[in-house]
């Protein structure tokens, strides 16, 4: 019961599997444990490494199991063109390769712990008759032949795949081939298969594929079935309609349901520019316009992540505003001054005329742009910010119209006190000049700001921690009650908190997440956190009061969709709204 454990012994290469022996001594098991390039064996108490089958490179996928009659298990592995099977336990290797097609790539392998010579590969692209194809092929056989089983192009789906709403929605070319395949160890036709957007799942041998991430209702949408890895960053109510929401996600865009989240439909099939689809980082409804909302869209994901950044200059991102007179039903583009950048906020300014809004935009590497026409045209507003790249990332306005700007952090060696750092700034009048709010010392990765409804001189900045040498410092949440004039740490538990947010039905009560597993609640103005029991998700963006029920609470996240639950908490919390995949950096 695994209570305690004694040496086995050093495993002479770097192992990323183990298989015992089951018809092996009880006292003296024999291990196979599968490395990067090769396989080592322990059996009487000794190890030995027997060479593999690749004169460069590594294994991509690998699998083993043992034959009913005993017997050495046959192992297979894959590595890019190449397809190997082992029947002696890694001692000797042979190739293999799938009939019929052409300049094939291999992902990754699996067979039955109990029935290996059923085995399924996942083929991550090849050629068959001219047509670039991606898909499972099959073996009953030991490797011997080949069967390719599932056949997909980018645009049509296999036979005999049976998907819920992703392959219709942006087609099989979304999702891939599969990058885990798992066959059950007593029932060879039992094999799952997951890849960048679906879970699939067969039970007759690969003839046919059922989704296995989620379904559709009646009506026509879709909702979750549990496997939930979507990441998403704000829920957002329509005022005219409670039932009405929308979920703003990354990598699959806009969402919206018509039933108070029963069922899921994609927003961004009508107007929207095919490059912006992607991502949705915010949405902001007309108050006194039923059905008017604008959106910040983005080609460009996973912003602030530094991952997004490193390797694509932000001059190149793609994305802007798009606008919607039908609640969401067709979209029209309204760019015009700003040309394409990744916007990743949104604002509107209550008080402007409705026929005339006020609304400001931050693009990630452009600044800000302001609109005093509802979107029609923008112009740039950056007096006052660093003039190269300025990491835009969020707007907050006061209820006397201050604006303030979070820059997110450029640097990631947690240096501080250079031009890589994150910035807090602040606007008096309407975004014509912007002036810098100095943090404390060490502080440079502001996330996001909240602002008390009663006191606008009391702020609220949830900070990324710096990378110390073994922890982060410097991150949590700090607490303003001179509009940033001075601050003080009211959260230091937590160093990676991604945003703040206050009660709109009591500005007492706060809520915050970030990425250490863990979401908070203040009923003190921040004076005071505690952690929110039963939300446990390693990577968390924001909370959410829910407008229907004031004792519950929305979390949207990164790679966790969204949760719902208690405010104060409890022994578990649910995801909810459609599921579909993994974050994944795509091109």
């Amino acid at each position: 019961g695994a209570e305690s454990w004694r040496d086995a012994g050093v495993i002479p290469i770097a192992a990323t599997r183990l298989y015992i022996d089951p018809e092996s001594p009880k006292n003296s098991r024999t291990i196979y444990a599968i490395g990067n390039r090769s396989v080592a064996v322990r059996e009487n108490g000794a190890w030995r490494e027997n060479p593999g089958p690749l004169p460069k490179g590594s294994f991509s996928g690998t699998s083993a199991g043992f034959p009913s009659d005993g017997g050495k298990p046959v192992i297979y592995a894959v590595s890019g063109a190449n397809l190997f099977v082992s029947e002696d336990g890694g001692a000797s290797w042979r190739s293999s390769s799938v009939a019929g097609l052409d300049a094939a790539r291999y992902e990754t392998i699996a067979t039955s712990l109990n029935h290996p010579g059923v085995a399924y590969v996942s083929v991550s692209r090849a050629t068959a008759g001219g047509v670039s194809v991606f898909g499972v092929a099959k073996t009953t056989n030991r490797g011997a032949s080949w069967d390719f089983i599932r056949r997909e192009t980018s645009d049509t789906p296999g036979a005999g795949m049976h998907d819920a709403w992703l392959t219709r929605r942006f087609g099989p070319g979304w999702g891939e081939s599969p990058l885990g395949l798992g066959v059950a160890p007593n029932d060879p036709d039992i094999v799952y298969s997951t890849d960048y957007g679906r879970t699939m799942r067969s039970t007759d041998g690969g003839s046919n594929w059922t989704a296995v991430y989620s379904k559709e209702v009646e009506g026509g949408g879709y909702t979750t079935r549990g496997l939930d890895v979507t990441t998403n960053y704000g829920i957002h109510f329509d005022p005219f309609d409670a039932k009405r929401i929308f979920i703003s996600y990354t990598d699959i865009g806009l969402f919206h349901s018509e039933d108070g989240g029963r069922s899921w439909f994609s927003s961004t099939t009508n107007g929207v520019p095919r490059r912006w689809v992607n991502t949705t980082y915010w949405l902001e409804f007309d108050p006194e316009v039923k059905g008017r909302m604008w959106a910040a869209m983005s080609g460009n994901h996973d912003l602030p992540r530094p991952k997004m950044w490193r390797t694509q200059n932000p001059d190149n991102y793609v994305g802007g505003v798009v606008r919607s007179d039908d609640g969401g039903k067709t979209w029209t583009r309204t760019t015009n001054g700003m040309g394409e950048t990744a916007a990743t906020h949104i604002l509107l300014d209550p008080t402007s005329p409705k026929g005339s809004r006020v609304l400001y935009v931050t693009g990630f590497g452009r600044g800000v742009f302001k609109s005093t026409d509802g979107g029609e045209t923008w112009t740039l507003k950056n007096n006052g910010l660093p003039a190269h790249q300025p990491f835009a990332w969020r707007l907050i306005r006061d209820r006397n119209g201050v604006l303030y700007l979070v820059i997110a952090r450029r640097s990631e060696n947690g240096g501080f006190g250079n031009a890589e750092d994150g910035f807090l700034y602040r606007s008096d009048n309407g975004a014509e000049h912007w002036t810098k709010i100095e943090l404390p010392v060490g502080v440079n990765g502001p996330n996001g700001l909240a602002v008390d409804s009663a006191n606008p001189r009391r702020l609220y900045l949830a900070v990324w921690g710096r990378r110390a040498t073994d922890r982060a410092v410097d991150g949590g949440i700090f607490l303003s009650n001179d509009a940033g004039a001075s601050w003080r740490n009211v959260l230091s538990k937590d160093q990676h908190v991604y945003d703040i947010t206050i009660d709109p039905r009591n500005a007492n009560i706060l809520y915050a997440c970030g990425f250490e597993s863990s979401a908070w609640k203040s009923a003190d103005r921040g004076e005071t956190w505690s952690r929110i029991p039963g939300y446990d998700f390693k990577w968390g963006h924001r909370v959410f009061p829910d407008p229907r029920n004031a004792s519950k609470i929305y979390i949207t996240t990164y790679g966790g969709s969204v949760w719902h639950g208690p405010a104060g908490g409890t022994d578990s919390y649910r995801s909810t709204p459609p599921s579909s995949r993994s974050p994944k950096t795509r091109r």
